[in-house]
């Protein structure tokens, strides 16, 4: 058995791979990776922006669909859409053997959709309408115009990945959102999925930069112990919302819980472990979505230990010692909200015009 293995045997804990390209579904990584006890796959246009812009296994199809006269946006998200059905295929047996408790793969909505409600509630329904498959997870963002729409596609009854997640204020609205539109949503409630991607390592390295600002010796002391203090009291906030009467009349109706997916978990700081949120967030009804350079690092060194729910009085010491010093976690979620929106705008941009040179190097 591998660790991966062992994490979700001994501690329950699925192992997702943060990662996805054709390569990697052509050459037989990913499923050499599912063997080796990954149980899912997440996405985003950063990923897709740099397998496609990384590899020449696309060019066939772009050019065929350039041939045909399609643009290049649309050519991008039919590219996206073959992938991401291969990954749900390769996946399906995890998907099955688990009950449905594993085996997703998740496509993200165009970040341009992310302040707007109605059409992201158009577009998560034509992707769960196009990619008719029970293991895919659309992604919206925890924005203030994502939350309803993601109230409204779970009570559709469409398995929905909440991700650009950054805290536990925006967290709290999340949980909402997903308990309120299962109580919606009609008749069974098993087929329904949700997770709720806490992005982690982006928080210590916000809250790192204010800290080196505020300069004093005590600033100075919290530096890399924010993100970690956070995701624990997220998932104590887990705990407690899927768990008495209003949770039990759900699950009677074969609710599953809106797991905690961890995500942003190679650490950014070169200073900080290779497996500090790998190791300091192990706990049951929990998913952790791993590159595969933390993948390797945490095979070769990582440490199995059921960690999530141990020194919460402490994460929240840390909490409220980074507010009394000046330090806003409810400004800093604000913040890298607004930035994870940029970023993946800014790469989605990037790799359309990566694909228009790209066209016109290929018709040359």
């Amino acid at each position: 058995m591998t660790k991966l293995h062992e994490l979700y045997a001994d501690h329950g804990q699925s192992p997702w791979l943060d990662d996805l390209s054709r390569t990697h579904l052509r050459d037989g990584a990913l499923r050499r990776l599912i063997a080796e006890g990954i149980r899912g796959v997440t996405s985003n246009p950063t990923i897709f922006a740099r397998a496609i812009s990384d590899s020449s296994a696309y060019d066939e199809q772009f050019l065929a669909l350039m041939d045909q006269g399609v643009t290049v946006t649309d050519a991008y998200w039919l590219m996206v859409i073959d992938d991401i059905t291969e990954a749900l295929a390769q996946l399906r047996p995890v998907h099955d053997q688990s009950h449905g408790g594993d085996g997703f793969v998740s496509i993200e909505l165009g970040p341009e959709l992310a302040r707007d409600t109605p059409r992201s509630v158009e577009a998560a329904r034509a992707f769960h309408a196009q990619i008719d498959e029970p293991n895919l997870l659309v992604k919206i963002p925890a924005t203030p115009e994502g939350v309803p729409a993601i109230r409204e596609m779970i009570g559709e009854g469409r398995s929905i990945n909440v991700t650009l997640l950054f805290s536990l204020e925006r967290y709290e609205q999340v949980i909402e959102a997903y308990l309120a539109g299962l109580e919606a949503c009609p008749g069974d409630l098993e087929p329904v999925h949700g997770v709720a991607s806490f992005f982690v390592s982006r928080v210590d390295t916000e809250v790192d930069r204010r800290l080196e600002a505020i300069g004093t010796d005590e600033a100075l002391a919290l530096r890399g112990r924010a993100a970690l203090a956070q995701a624990k009291l997220a998932y104590r906030l887990f705990r407690r919302r899927f768990s008495g009467r209003r949770w039990e009349a759900l699950a009677a109706r074969g609710a599953r819980p809106q797991r905690p997916l961890w995500a942003s978990t190679s650490t950014k700081n070169p200073s900080y472990a290779d497996t500090l949120y790998v190791d300091g967030l192990i706990g049951r009804g929990t998913i952790n979505t791993l590159p595969e350079a933390t993948i390797a690092a945490f095979e070769d060194h990582g440490t199995l230990a059921a960690t999530i729910e141990s020194d919460v009085a402490e994460a929240e010491r840390t909490l409220d010692r980074l507010e009394t010093i000046g330090v806003s976690m409810a400004d800093v979620g604000r913040t890298l909200e607004d930035e994870g929106v940029a970023s993946f705008a800014k790469s989605f941009d990037d790799l359309l015009a990566t694909l228009e040179a790209r066209r016109a190097a290929l018709a040359g």
